[in-house]
Parts: C-alpha cells; structure tokens; sequence
C-alpha cells in the first residue's frame, strides 16, 4: 500500500523522557495491548489478531493493522483496512535532546462511499480519534519510561 496516496488526517506528538530504543519498545508494548480483535472484527479489518514477531518487524500484526515498514529506533509503518477505511498509522520517533526522545504519530486514511463518510464523521470530526490518539501516545511513553527504569545502567 502506498500510504503517500492516502489522505493526511493528522498528527500528534509528544516528548517521552527516554532514549529512541526504549520508546520503541514502548510502541510494541502499547500497541499489543491497545487494540482489541472485537472491534476489529465488528468493522472487519483484514488483521484482527496479533501475529508475527515480537518487538514489531515487517509483516507482524496488531489487531486492525500490519506492520508495512519498521526501522528500529526511527519509524514504525502500519496500514489497515475495513469496511469503512483504508489507513496508515505511521510512528516516527526524533532524538529530542539528551535521554528525551520525540515521538509523532501521522494518520493518514481514505473513506470511501457514504458509509465511510458516515464512519469519518463518527470518528474523526468528533474528536474521538484525536482523544484516543493522545492516550496511545502517553501510554506508549509510560511503558518506554518503564522500560528505561528498568535498565539504569544504560540511562546513566
């Protein structure tokens, strides 16, 4: 999927208080336990269970996506599709200055018909997407700050 050629629908960031490698971790972490296979197979998505490698690569599923592009430490590429969306969910994380790392998430989507401009209006315009974005972020941030207390010695 060329996720260039679907529509930006927006991006959010945040600054996590440790190094790239365990923010990305944190992502792994979050996205497992974020995204429930019964929603995902109430609108049909075509991934509905987690599958494949553990931290995330190519071709690892979380319920509602597959991993298209994974760059460790940089950038992480999901796309997903269902009845009413085709989507990308791209993380991108940036060194943010010593231990601090800056971590964005870009969604980009397509809406297709009049049940998915129902579905965008349900959503998107409602705020829902923004809301629940922001809570993936903060949790992804919590478990990437767990993960650096747990190793200290390589925070020091």
């Amino acid at each position: 999927m060329d996720i260039t050629a679907l529509p930006y629908v927006d991006e959010h960031a945040t600054v996590v208080s440790a190094e790239a490698d365990a923010v990305w971790c944190g992502i792994g972490h979050a996205l497992d336990g974020s995204f429930t296979p019964g929603y995902a197979h109430l609108v049909g998505c075509a991934d509905r269970t987690a599958s494949g490698p553990r931290p995330l690569a190519e071709g690892s599923t979380v319920p509602g996506f597959r991993v298209a592009g994974a760059e460790p430490g940089r950038e992480l590429v999901l796309v997903g599709r269902h009845r009413f969306s085709t989507y990308a969910l791209v993380f991108r994380l940036e060194e943010a200055g010593p231990g601090r790392t800056r971590l964005r998430a870009e969604t980009r989507a397509r809406f297709p018909g009049p049940a998915g401009g129902l579905y965008r209006l349900l959503v998107i315009r409602t705020g829902g997407h923004a809301v629940l974005t922001g809570r993936l972020l903060t949790a992804i941030g919590r478990q990437a700050e767990q993960v650096r207390s747990a190793n200290p010695r390589k925070n020091a």
